[in-house]
């Protein structure tokens, strides 16, 4: 299970400082009330960015581990959150998402990274929407977008900025943002008037 490590330091600075070592569990978040064998379960590496670490406890009786994330960390994604802002950023100020797909992620085909930058814009979109209707801050605000949200909130980069605001409701917000469950999209099924593969009817 993954919880929020509040941290205001950037990513080189969490690797450079170590800062998992500092990382504090208080209590269980199984048996809040205490008499749990809650205890300090060493770490686990990211694969990006190299280097950083995640701090573990494992509580027996629930025989489940805990994992504290920092700020700075995307959920269940590689990178970090500003990471992911830059991709939407550069989503939302491009033309189309082709034009952007050429300046994102050369490495790969254009189909490919369609579908690595969709999937973020999708994970992204789905928690600005909860987001809106749980605070009220952002209430006001009709446009489902990082650049809209940059100007209510006055700060450079929103998604670390919005974990923050969202403590309370990281359990039920999505990746990369959230440490909820993956929104299901909507399955389109077939065109029941579809033409079948093969040979054209006589």
């Amino acid at each position: 299970m993954q919880l929020r490590f509040a941290t205001n330091i950037s990513i080189e600075q969490y690797i450079q400082q170590e800062a998992w070592k500092y990382a504090e569990l208080e209590q269980c978040p199984l048996h809040p009330e205490g008499g749990c064998k809650l205890a300090r379960h060493g770490t686990y590496s990211r694969k990006f960015p190299d280097g950083a670490k995640i701090a573990r406890w494992y509580c027996s009786d629930g025989r489940t581990t805990f994992g504290l994330l920092p700020d700075c960390l995307s959920s269940r994604l590689p990178g970090t959150l500003i990471e992911v802002e830059t991709v939407i950023n550069q989503i939302e100020s491009a033309q189309s998402q082709e034009a952007a797909a050429e300046n994102i992620r050369p490495d790969i085909g254009l189909p490919g990274i369609l579908r690595w930058m969709r999937h973020r814009l999708f994970l992204i979109r789905a928690s600005l929407i909860l987001l809106i209707d749980l605070l009220p801050l952002l209430s006001n605000n009709s446009q489902v977008n990082l650049s809209s949200l940059r100007s209510v909130l006055g700060v450079e980069f929103v998604l670390p900025h919005l974990r923050e605001l969202a403590a309370s409701h990281l359990d039920i917000l999505p990746p990369p943002l959230g440490f909820g469950p993956r929104p299901q999209k909507k399955y389109r099924g077939k065109n029941r008037f579809q033409q079948q593969t093969g040979p054209d009817p006589p």
